[in-house]
Parts: C-alpha cells; sequence; structure tokens
C-alpha cells in the first residue's frame, strides 16, 4: 500500500502540497475508501484551476470506480456548483478537488455526503483516514463507469431562482476572479442579467500571477477597489479560488465586510419569508441581530465554521446563514454555502433601494471593528483564563473560545483548530473603545507568545 499523509486530513478538508503531501496514490486511496466507507453507488466530481486537479480527479476515479462507484466528472467548476450538482442530481456523494484560497503548491478536497452535507474529521473524514492506514484490499468487485457532465447552465438557473431578475439594474460591476473558478461561473450566471461587468483576472490560472485568491486579506483587495474607482463602478465583487466565498466594495472603493453582507441577504430573506431565523456566527457585529432583529426576523447566534453552522440550520431549519468570512448558507441550496446566491441576493437589495451602495450599508455598519488578529501563544488556555480573570464585571459566554462583552463593546478570542494560535476579533461602539480594548487585549495575549 502506498504511503499515507495522515496530516491531509483536516477538520473540515483534506488539503496539502502536491505532490508531497497529498500526491496521486493518496487521491486513489481517498477514493476507494470513501466509496466503501459510505458504500456509495455514485460521486459526482468537480475540480478547480490547479494543473495537480487533472491527475488527482484521474486516479481519485480510478480509486472510486474500482470500489463500484459510478464517477460523474462535471470538470472545471465552482465548489458550490459542485454541491449544487450533488443535491440536485441526488448522488450519493461528492467530491470538490481544490484547496481554495491556499497558494499554488496545494492542493485537496472538499467531500460530501448526499445533499451536500459536508464531510468533518468527525463525519467521515477521520474515517476515511483510518480506513487507508488500516491497509485496504484489493478490490474484486464490479467496476463503475466515469462519465462527463456539464452542470453550470443548471447551476446558473439555480443561482437565478433566488431572485427576481427583473428587478435588477444595470449596474456596473468589478468582479476580480482572483484568476480562480468565478472566471469561469460568472459569465453563465450574469448572460441573464443587464449588468456591465469590469472583469479582473478571469483566466483560470493555479499558479495565481496576479494575488491570491484570497480576498479576506485586504491586500488582495487593492486591484478590485482600484478598478472600482478608475471605472466609475456601482460596486465591486472578489470571489477567493474555488468561488464559495464573495466579498464587496461599495461605489467609492470601500470594504464590505462579510457580517454586513449578512445582514443584508439576511433582510432580504426576511421580506420573502416574514419571522425567518437568520443565523450569524459570533464574529459578526452587533448590528447584524439588531438589523435582523428590526426586521422582524429571529437571530441566531452560532460558532464559526461550516460544517457546525449548516448542522444548527439543518437542526432548526434555519432558512439563511452567514459569517463574516465570506461564507453564505442557504436552506434552499441544501443548506450549502454559495458566493454567487448571496451576490445576487445583494444585488436585489441595491435595485430595491435605489441609492449607492454606500449609502444602504451606513445604517447597518455603524460600529468599529478590528478583524482578525492571530497571536502565537505557549498556552492558549490559560490565556482564556488570564483574559477573563482581567474582565471580572463583563458577561461571558464559551460558544465559541471565550467572548467577553460590555454594553459599548465586546471581543471573542478562539484557539485555531490546527495551530498554536489565539485569533482576537473586537468590536466597540467607536473607534476609540474599539482600539484601546484591542491593544489591551494583543498586549495581555503576548505576554505568553512563543518565543
Amino acid at each position: 500500500m502506498a504511503a499515507l499523509d495522515p496530516g491531509i486530513f483536516k477538520s473540515y478538508d483534506i488539503r496539502g502540497i502536491y505532490p508531497t503531501e497529498l500526491s496521486d496514490d493518496a487521491a486513489y486511496l481517498i477514493g476507494r475508501a470513501l466509496v466503501e466507507q459510505f458504500d456509495l453507488r455514485s460521486v459526482v466530481v468537480g475540480r478547480d484551476m490547479r494543473p495537480s486537479g487533472v491527475a488527482l480527479f484521474e486516479r481519485f476515479a480510478r480509486g472510486a470506480t474500482e470500489s463500484g462507484a459510478d464517477v460523474v466528472d462535471v470538470g472545471l467548476v465552482s465548489t458550490d456548483a459542485l454541491y449544487f450538482a450533488v443535491g440536485k442530481f441526488g448522488f450519493g456523494g461528492g467530491v470538490m478537488i481544490t484547496a481554495s484560497h491556499n497558494p499554488a503548491a496545494y492542493n485537496g478536497m472538499k467531500i460530501t455526503r448526499d445533499n451536500a452535507q459536508a464531510l468533518s474529521l468527525d463525519t467521515g473524514l477521520g474515517a476515511i483516514r483510518d480506513r487507508i492506514l488500516a491497509g485496504i484490499p484489493p478490490a474484486t468487485g464490479p467496476r463503475g463507469k466515469i462519465e462527463r457532465r456539464d452542470v453550470l447552465d443548471d447551476f446558473a438557473r439555480h443561482c437565478l431562482s433566488f431572485i427576481d431578475v427583473a428587478t435588477i439594474k444595470p449596474f456596473k460591476i468589478a468582479i476580480d476572479a482572483g484568476n480562480g473558478m468565478a472566471g469561469k461561473t460568472v459569465p453563465y450566471v450574469f448572460k441573464s442579467l443587464p449588468c456591465e461587468i469590469v472583469p479582473l483576472y478571469f483566466e483560470l490560472d493555479g499558479s495565481f500571477p496576479n494575488h491570491p485568491a484570497s480576498p479576506i486579506e485586504a491586500e488582495n483587495m487593492v486591484d478590485l477597489q482600484r478598478a472600482v474607482r478608475e471605472h466609475g463602478c456601482d460596486l465591486g465583487v472578489a470571489f477567493d479560488g474555488d468561488a464559495d466565498r464573495m466579498f464587496l466594495v461599495d461605489e467609492k472603493g470601500d470594504l464590505i465586510g462579510g457580517d454586513i453582507v449578512t445582514a443584508l441577504v439576511g433582510l432580504n430573506t426576511l421580506k420573502r419569508q416574514p419571522g425567518a431565523k437568520i443565523l450569524y456566527n459570533l464574529i459578526c457585529s452587533r448590528s447584524v441581530p439588531e438589523a435582523i432583529a428590526r426586521a422582524g426576523g429571529v437571530p441566531i447566534r452560532g460558532p464559526v465554521g461550516h460544517s457546525l453552522i449548516k448542522k444548527i440550520m439543518r437542526d432548526e431549519d434555519i432558512v439563511f446563514g452567514g459569517e463574516h468570512s465570506g461564507h453564505f448558507y442557504f436552506r434552499n441550496n441544501w443548506f450549502a454555502d454559495s458566493g454567487m446566491i448571496a451576490l445576487l441576493q445583494c444585488l436585489e437589495v441595491f435595485s430595491e433601494a435605489g441609492k449607492p451602495v454606500s449609502e444602504v450599508v451606513a445604517p447597518i455598519d455603524d460600529r468599529s471593528r478590528s478583524g482578525e488578529i492571530n497571536s502565537r501563544v505557549d498556552d492558549a488556555a490559560a490565556t482564556l483564563r488570564a483574559l477573563e480573570a482581567a474582565h471580572p464585571g463583563a458577561e461571558i459566554d464559551h460558544l465559541d473560545g471565550v467572548t467577553i462583552s460590555y454594553p459599548d463593546w465586546w471581543m471573542n478570542v478562539r484557539p485555531s483548530n490546527t495551530e498554536p494560535l489565539l485569533r482576537l476579533n473586537v468590536e466597540g461602539d467607536t473607534p476609540a473603545l474599539m482600539e484601546r480594548n484591542r491593544d489591551a487585549a494583543l498586549t495581555l495575549i503576548r505576554s505568553g507568545a512563543l518565543s
């Protein structure tokens, strides 16, 4: 049996440097183990623009078919298009070969069961890893077949079904695909809309020659901001490498946080489904649940992380959920995330408002946020205890890490799943409040920093 690096199995996906960590042989074994672990009869497989995706697909498909499953190859697609294919066409499982926003040397796999239920380490990835490590005997049964299927026209129709297309105004929109999969999927969707697109980096190129396809980092948004200003656009949009996450800038080129987008989509959702539950993660601004409640919705506060959020949404039948990180989840999308659907809903909001994006956002985006700040520490648990002890008068909860709340500011500090890091987020009603408490928290956290 070929060696497998168990370190490629992460909390929510499989990911590693190709081919030293995630190898072609590993892809073959994952195909075998996935099919046998869940007794799958069919698997739909997509991939992003990374060159290594071709070989990884071929070896995964060989393993899956040897174990008896049929493989449906949907080719170059976004991750949300892969989720769509799993849910819409009733496949037993799905695999997206992608490393998302990671650098060019990486590749990986996002794996789902039927109905686009994502596998995490606890719900299947760990079992697949352990099955491989225990040794998979040679396949003896009948083999499955491989067939090709195009899904992007169907995907586009699905995304557009979330809005009233006739209401969308002829916006001029700069879209930065980051040489990722949005360069493939955006034209399919926007050919049905009256908008003018100013395209940035639509050429599929897994070497990312212009900037990393990771728009959550402000430095990767600079080109988009410049394009919005230079071309007089109504707004700008950036997608990450596999195009499941989406970020906005307004007509001035100013950044709009993923939490504010959560509020916008939540408000749009409530117009169609009054009184609905809307989920937001605990890193989102306090302005998000306030806006939802004012509109008659029921805000539900959740932890960070897609597998946790999707489970809560399924368990409580929540119609929409959003995260500060640019992930947006929809009940009518099999509870899976889609940056494209979120973008279309925002366009519907902006069309109805009939005023500049910055003016639509201003009443919601009315607090000061630090953004996520990472610190390497020796003892995360001891540092969290010290933070709690330093705020004896605060309201404290442990939904995800430690959240310390006061009437006019709050902070959350949570440990990384994979590294000796603490992640700090602070929000204040004023910039001064945020900055003062951010700096105090960082001083305490970094007093226990790794040398």
